[in-house]
């Protein structure tokens, strides 16, 4: 953090303001440049306080974010003064290495102004989640080492209900102005405020920190602690969580809207474009990509049938999707089965990746259920990356629930999405960036993250990953999945789809279970635009290893290729292409 009052502080002040102390030496444009991201930063992390526990500053471990409507405004004010005073900095004065930092800050400033002209803190969840999920994970990143990090943790605790209540003004706001969450998305995100809101005290996630005190505190302090802890949490923050669950089940169940698609907001279509620019870093219409779609799913389904005509099974595409969804052999009895299962793919994985990666991560992974409160609404399964400060690694989250409805047939490209090679490889190096600004390090394009995630499972065909048609035929079904998305979102925000019309056409052209289809049809209502950065990046990722080998012929390098596009974590699209016509220029100018 940045001493208030510190000479530095006070020279960037005079600067800004067009005096120079006399004596003193005006910033270089590079000087500029780091002055700006160190205090976006610091900004960041003082209004982010979750952020900077996972980002291991504890400066804020006893604070939670604020979300009434003068928060909402600073940082508002905030983001146009850093767009301001970088758009005082002059691009073609920066040397060529510092260039991307310039566009990366720019980037994330464009998208970060560009969503809160629409306000969206008045629908703060979507199907599965929300800003009280983060709450539960209110610990993570805390060493828990001495008393003052417990006394913070419980300072920490004791804002939830104003928290809490700040959240519902704004939900208030939005039922005011028609911005609104569909029913369909309440009806699947209150189980999981209504679950946490409902343990007893000792069974509560935010009790945790205080299940197993440590000796070296004193007998006095631990019974202290246990006391307070019991006190807050069932005086302050559950009775918080009840007034949640009951505001949204009562208030705010009025005024949702039956309609599911984005347009349907006031200014939805406006919106809907904002969504699209901001997870593909792409300016196509929804016209455009859903026709990109439609020409995914065909070509997919054509792959499918092969394997289908491989097995000789009778009765065609849609028999052998029935087999697969019921036949007992693809599904697991016990949820230890399924860790165990998943588990030793990922260990496979583990084994043949030098051969396909020359950087590898320092961060481990490790595979957990995925939570109770979400597991019942939630998705397969969802990355949980690495707090900084090495009090645990990266987690690969496995839906456990409804054990019927997770096949085993689709672990394999199931785990090399959200393990490695995808999102726990890739994640991780990006946290592990060495000499770049600490923003770049938490960067997350939608596209680039989720594209890169897509792209190794198609990597995995040729890492040896499935070894039966079954898992082949699994691979498809996920990519099929995607394109999917690339339909149905368009089409629900777009088009006027009905909830039914896109639960049938994922459900008639993928083998993902119906529990499976339901839930993600649910996502895709609640969260517009965040469904189509899976396909788009991956087409584009693998478009440009397509160019790099016909550029490069014999001396093209997959796994150059594959450090060449991780080199500088998320991208936007158009910045990873010129990126990659770079590595190009570079490995034939080196041959």
């Amino acid at each position: 953090m940045r001493a208030a009052a510190g000479p530095i502080c006070i020279l960037a002040i005079l600067l800004t303001a067009g005096v120079v102390p006399a004596g003193a030496q005006p910033a270089t444009v590079e000087q500029q440049l780091d002055e700006l991201f160190a205090d976006e930063w610091a900004t960041r992390l003082r209004e982010n306080p979750l952020l900077a526990t996972s980002m291991g500053v504890s400066d804020y471990n006893g604070r939670l974010p604020g979300v009434s409507i003068d928060d909402i405004e600073r940082r508002r004010q905030q983001a146009a003064a850093f767009a301001d005073r970088l758009n005082r900095i002059e691009v073609d004065l920066l040397p060529e290495e510092r260039r991307m930092d310039r566009e990366l800050f720019e980037w994330m400033l464009r998208n970060r102004i560009e969503s809160a002209s629409f306000y969206p803190e008045r629908i703060p969840f979507i199907a599965d989640s929300g800003f009280h999920s983060g709450l539960l994970r209110a610990a993570d990143g805390v060493s828990f080492r001495k008393l003052g990090d417990y006394d913070d943790y419980l300072r920490r605790l004791r804002a939830i209900p104003r928290y809490v209540d700040q959240n519902i003004e704004n939900m208030r706001a939005g039922i005011a102005d028609g911005f609104v969450a569909p029913r369909v998305a309440l009806e699947s995100v209150l189980p999981t405020v209504t679950a946490p809101a409902g343990k007893a005290v000792g069974e509560s996630a935010f009790f945790a920190p205080f299940r197993d005190l440590p000796d070296s505190l004193s007998e006095t302090d631990r019974a202290r602690l246990e006391t307070e802890a019991r006190e807050v949490i069932g005086g302050l923050v559950l009775p918080a969580l009840g007034r949640l669950a009951e505001f949204l089940d009562t208030e705010y169940r009025l005024h949702v809207r039956d309609s599911i698609g984005a347009s349907e907001l006031p200014e939805g279509a406006e919106y809907y474009r904002q969504r699209i620019r901001a997870m593909t870093t792409l300016d196509l219409s929804p016209d455009e990509i859903h026709e990109i779609g439609l020409s995914e799913v065909a070509r997919i389904r054509s792959e499918m049938l092969a394997i289908v005509e491989e097995l000789q099974f009778e009765g065609g595409i849609d028999a052998f999707v029935t087999f697969l969804r019921t036949d007992p052999q693809f599904y697991a009895e016990t949820a230890e089965q399924l860790i165990g299962h998943a588990s030793r793919i990922a260990k496979k994985v583990d084994g043949i990746l030098p051969g396909w990666f020359n950087l590898l991560p320092r961060t481990p992974y490790g595979i957990m259920p995925m939570p109770a409160e979400m597991a019942p609404t939630g998705t397969t399964a969802r990355y949980w990356s690495a707090p900084r400060g090495g009090s645990r690694g990266g987690y690969y989250w496995l839906n456990t629930y409804a054990l019927d409805q997770r096949p085993l047939y689709e672990l394999p490209a199931l785990t090399v999405h959200e393990a490695v090679p995808g999102h726990h490889l890739q994640i991780a190096l990006a946290r592990e960036l060495e000499d770049v600004p600490e923003f770049r390090r938490t960067l997350g394009f939608t596209a680039f993250v989720e594209g890169w995630a897509l792209y190794t499972e198609w990597l995995g065909i040729e890492m040896g990953v499935y070894t039966t048609p079954y898992e082949h035929f699994g691979r498809l079904s996920y990519e099929m999945w995607r394109a999917c998305r690339l339909v149905i979102d368009t089409g629900i925000h777009a088009k006027g789809w009905t909830r039914d019309q896109a639960v049938a056409f994922l459900a008639d052209n993928t083998s993902l279970s119906l529990t499976n289809v339901e839930n993600e049809i649910n996502r895709y209502i609640a969260w517009p635009g965040q469904a189509l950065g899976y396909k788009l990046g991956e087409l584009k990722i693998k478009e440009l290893r397509r160019r790099a080998a016909d550029a490069l012929g014999a001396e093209f390098d997959v796994r150059a290729f594959h450090d060449a596009v991780l080199a500088n974590g998320a991208l936007p699209l158009p910045i990873l292409e010129r990126e990659i016509a770079r590595f190009i220029a570079r490995s034939l100018n080196a041959g």
